[in-house]
């Protein structure tokens, strides 16, 4: 991920509210808060429309309240979530999020202190934010970010000892602490921004997951994000991956995590049980389920492949390794992915070992075309000069 990139993530990311982080503890609805619950595990299900369902009803019971307005946001935030490279919703996301602000707005005329205003008004402009980011629009994205940071923190100053206030919280010490630390590049900027603490920041996402209200779920998920992507301890991602994707067994993201963690500890058997039936499942139901479409087919694809070298099945390999591929050059866009790149690797080397010579020297010169990943140029370059060997 480019510098640039990251650190507008990070000022997007660092302010987000969850779907369970700051909702029904302000309705003083216990029907409507029995709704909203069911709502978010319809969200984390990918149960699109029968989220939807349960939000629109709390619009209509209380429509001066952001509550509703934001979780139907959230709705297309997942849905764009599990589809990142489709931008065919980003216009309707940020109008439901403008929303969203606009009746924050209308609150904090009236009561400058209200929580729950001030909460969802940074999670929309936060939201927004990561929307931009992910699209390039750095300015904005900036923009977004430099505006929630202190709608939150003053959220958390009113109510220091809410537990779901510690996920905002606790995102921003972590990687405002850890950012600068892998890319130094962005320092200076940084310096606009309040110090970042790492520990306190694990701490923080700690307490939440196992303690906050509402916030519990989508905590527990940005923790098995910094552990997988950052600490490098998969056995703790893997832990808590495990515990949603048994929860929430139709999340794709949840089951993919899974997957990825049993790669990284080299339990491969488990790993490949696991991609089989991601695999299975795009097969099955052609995308129709959200998020078993193209994206987490690839990656199944990709991992197939790896599986079967793994076991010494290079006579099934190819069949996975090319539909990665495939795949990737669907929807890759302006730059090759990195499952492409090493997807094209890997069937050069099945091939070598396959003895067809002719197919793995194609793909070699294949990759010094693409971008150079994980020393991919070198790997090819070696292998055009002297045959890979199991």
């Amino acid at each position: 991920m480019r510098t640039g990139k990251m650190l507008l993530l990070l000022l997007g990311c660092i302010v987000c509210l969850s779907p369970r982080q700051a909702h029904a503890q302000w309705l003083n609805d216990s029907l409507s808060d029995a709704r909203t619950q069911k709502g978010v595990d319809f969200v984390y299900n990918l149960h699109f429309s029968e989220a939807e369902n349960e939000f629109r009803e709390i619009v209509r019971l209380h429509p001066s309240d952001p509550t509703g307005y934001f979780f139907l946001a959230m709705v297309d935030w997942w849905r764009i979530v599990i589809d990142i490279n489709n931008e065919s919703l980003d216009n309707r996301f940020v109008r439901k999020l403008n929303r969203v602000i606009a009746v924050c707005d209308s609150i904090l005329d009236r009561d400058p202190k209200n929580v729950a205003a001030l909460f969802f008004k940074g999670g929309a402009l936060g939201f927004r934010g990561r929307l931009r980011a992910n699209r390039e629009r750095w300015l904005d994205a900036a923009g977004d970010g430099r505006e929630a940071l202190p709608i939150v923190q003053e959220a958390f100053k009113i109510a220091p000892d809410n537990y779901d206030i510690l996920l905002g919280i606790g995102i921003y010490n972590y990687y405002a602490a850890v950012i600068p630390e892998q890319y130094p590049i962005v320092k200076p900027l940084m310096m606009f921004f309040p110090k970042g603490d790492k520990k306190t920041g694990i701490q923080q996402l700690e307490t939440a997951s196992l303690h906050a209200k509402y916030a519990a779920i989508e905590t527990s998920y940005f923790l098995l994000q910094l552990y997988y992507s950052y600490e490098g301890k998969y056995a703790q991602a893997l832990e808590i991956a495990a515990r949603l994707a048994t929860r929430f067994p139709e999340n794709a993201v949840f089951q993919r995590y899974v997957g990825r963690c049993h790669a990284n500890l080299g339990l491969w058997n488990e790993a490949c049980r696991e991609f089989s039936e991601i695999y299975a499942r795009c097969e099955a139901d052609s995308g129709r389920l959200p998020g078993y479409g193209k994206n987490s087919q690839r990656e199944a694809a990709y991992y197939m492949g790896v599986c079967a070298m793994n076991r010494a099945a290079y006579d099934e390999a190819p069949k996975y390794l090319a539909r990665c591929e495939e795949l990737s050059r669907a929807i890759d866009g302006k730059e090759e992915s990195g499952f492409r790149v090493l997807a094209a690797l890997k069937l050069g080397m099945t091939y070598d070992v396959l003895a067809d010579r002719e197919k793995a020297t194609e793909q070699y010169k294949k990759i010094m075309r693409l971008r150079d990943y994980q020393k991919s140029h070198e790997l090819a370059t070696r292998y055009l000069k002297t045959p890979y060997l199991k």
